[in-house]
């Protein structure tokens, strides 16, 4: 797969770089700011665009208004934000503009520590998952006021959530908590029910509507 990486901090680009090519992708281009970004994904046209949310000119949201500028022209193109903190309008943000494209991801810059599981979570936004990083979910689950439907939930079922907003499937889902995937599905389907999300069957689009409910 081929990557185009974002990043304005040259020892973290590096980093990104080394990471990715070990794990076999294909590092095309490199940017270190916003405007670059989006001139390299339009030249190389990459399965897709890892890159920091703040870089230059503006040490604000630059990344994710790159990230948005490539979608709109080339949906295709896998987008995955990292982030040193949790930012949760960002990530509303983001998804909202996913679309039932998919293909995204923010995780935290944490996560980079871990090569392998951040390679896993890029091939599977690359495939067409929404992924989140774990703490960006908890956070919004946190934040989920009283008269929210989620309060009603049984904690498995707020656990089922969860990993539904970091975007696994409901097989994997079903072996993370020890259940079966009929198990899973019952669960899911009551999720669904409680959180008036029934016309939403496919995952990315599942994500998108759980998160956004969450944000509100």
């Amino acid at each position: 797969m081929r990557v185009v990486v974002a990043e304005d901090q040259a020892l973290l680009r590096e980093g990104l770089v080394l990471v990715l090519e070990r794990d076999g992708f294909e590092v095309v281009g490199t940017a270190g700011d916003g405007p670059d970004l989006v001139r390299k994904a339009r030249a190389h046209k990459p399965d897709a665009v890892v890159a920091d949310i703040r870089m230059p000119p503006t040490q604000t949201d630059e990344g994710l208004r790159a990230a948005l500028e490539i979608r709109q022209t080339h949906p295709q193109i896998a987008i995955l934000l990292l982030s040193q903190h949790v930012q949760r309008r960002l990530a509303q943000e983001l998804l909202e503009q996913a679309g039932a494209v998919g293909g995204t991801g923010y995780l935290l810059k944490q996560r980079i520590v871990d090569g392998e599981t951040f390679c896993s979570d890029l091939r599977r936004i690359c495939r067409g998952a929404s992924v989140l990083d774990p703490e960006v979910v908890a956070t919004m689950l946190g934040r989920a006021r009283r008269d929210d439907p989620i309060e009603r939930l049984t904690p498995r079922r707020r656990e089922v959530l969860a990993l539904m907003a970091e975007g696994w499937t409901n097989a994997a889902i079903a072996r993370r908590l020890t259940l079966t995937e009929k198990a899973v599905l019952k669960h899911v389907a009551h999720v669904y029910q409680e959180l008036g999300l029934t016309t939403h069957p496919d995952e990315h689009r599942r994500v998108r509507a759980v998160i956004q409910y969450l944000g509100r």
